[in-house]
């Protein structure tokens, strides 16, 4: 199977020169840029996560996927993620549907509960019914995929739809991954849905995420559905850059900023994590550094993981746009060949090995 490499991006509102903000409306045509980039220098994928924030205004992937639909011609599109407890799951397939009409096999969602609860009064919904409209939002996104009419009735709706028709239909059903930050119940229901496991990572170790590769494949194994099914992706921050060094001043730099940001925006107190140079290191899930060190730990997370698919979200903190650009062409023209001229030996041997 293709290891697949790309990028995704929550945007990133450019900083004028007194550390304000500039434009939100700069960050989407920013983020439309990075897309064309990113396929021009040969990479798989290229997801649009979702936030509701000054520094991160990317609130509506499903949209960004469409435009990106209109003006590439290789690389794959997905919202990462779509908060689905809050929005509605049959106009969420109305427009990835349009996008895989324009695009066709190469548009996929990940649905997930997002990482705050900042769209709950936004949408005027309650946040004691977190649970609840996951799940069942959930449930409807699968039957819309499924089947061009549905008959279904969930707890999130009052009225039952019967035999419903939904359009416009992709040639082929939506590619749809269960979003989790690595709870055992998420991986757990991913098996049970039958979907492929979409891992958001801010820290930890390869090693402790290796753990959920495992589970996930054990548990998959066990309802029998097809190995060859279960695939996993990766979705971390990480920035390249000529040298390890120059790689890391950069992004702590502009990590750190995004974290004060973040913070302040959802109302949270307190300073931004701490220790975030550590998990820089190999050793840590934060990919940061040269080609040579980056294509090298996503290789170790490879092997220990089995993942098909690493995404890196670059731009953070105001970065300036020329810097996050020249990091996804290196990202491409420098990283991605080396992990695919490993991956391809390592193949070749095993093959060997098994040769009569």
């Amino acid at each position: 199977m293709t290891f697949e490499l790309g990028v995704y991006s929550f945007g990133n509102t450019p900083r004028t020169a007194d550390g304000g903000y500039g434009a939100t409306a700069q960050a989407i045509r920013n983020v439309l840029e990075a897309v064309r980039v990113a396929e021009e220098v040969g990479l798989d994928f290229f997801g649009f996560g979702e936030h509701h924030t000054q520094s991160m205004p990317l609130s509506s992937p499903t949209a960004l996927v469409n435009a990106a639909a209109a003006s590439t011609r290789r690389i794959g599109l997905g919202t990462t993620v779509t908060v689905l407890s809050t929005d509605e799951p049959i106009r969420v397939f109305e427009q990835l549907a349009t996008a895989a009409a324009i695009a066709p096999c190469r548009i996929e969602a990940v649905a997930g509960r997002g990482s705050s609860s900042i769209t709950f009064p936004l949408f005027d919904l309650d946040e004691g019914d977190y649970d609840m409209l996951y799940g069942s939002k959930l449930d409807l996104l699968l039957e819309v995929n499924s089947h061009d009419r549905v008959t279904w009735s969930g707890p999130h709706r009052r009225r039952p739809l019967d035999n419903t028709l939904v359009v416009p239909r992709p040639e082929q059903p939506l590619r749809i991954w269960l979003g989790t930050g690595g709870s055992p119940e998420s991986v757990l229901r991913a098996v049970e849905l039958g979907l492929p496991m979409f891992l958001g990572i801010l820290g930890g170790t390869p090693q402790h995420w290796a753990q959920y590769g495992r589970a996930y494949r054990d548990a998959w194994s066990r309802v029998g559905h097809p190995a060859q099914a279960a695939a996993i992706a990766v979705a971390a921050h990480g920035f390249v850059a000529e040298n390890d060094r120059q790689a890391k001043a950069i992004y702590l730099d502009y990590e750190t900023r995004m974290f004060q940001a973040g913070m302040a925006e959802i109302g949270r107190t307190g300073p931004p994590p701490t220790g975030r140079a550590a998990n820089y290191e190999p050793g840590g899930m934060v990919f940061v550094g040269g080609p040579n060190e980056i294509a090298a730990r996503i290789l170790d997370l490879h092997e220990r993981l089995g993942h098909t698919r690493q995404i890196l979200q670059m731009d953070v903190g105001g970065m300036p746009q020329a810097m996050y650009l020249k990091s996804i062409e290196l990202l491409g023209t420098k990283v991605l060949p080396q992990i695919r001229k490993e991956l391809e030996e390592r193949s070749r041997k095993a093959t060997e090995r098994t040769a009569p």
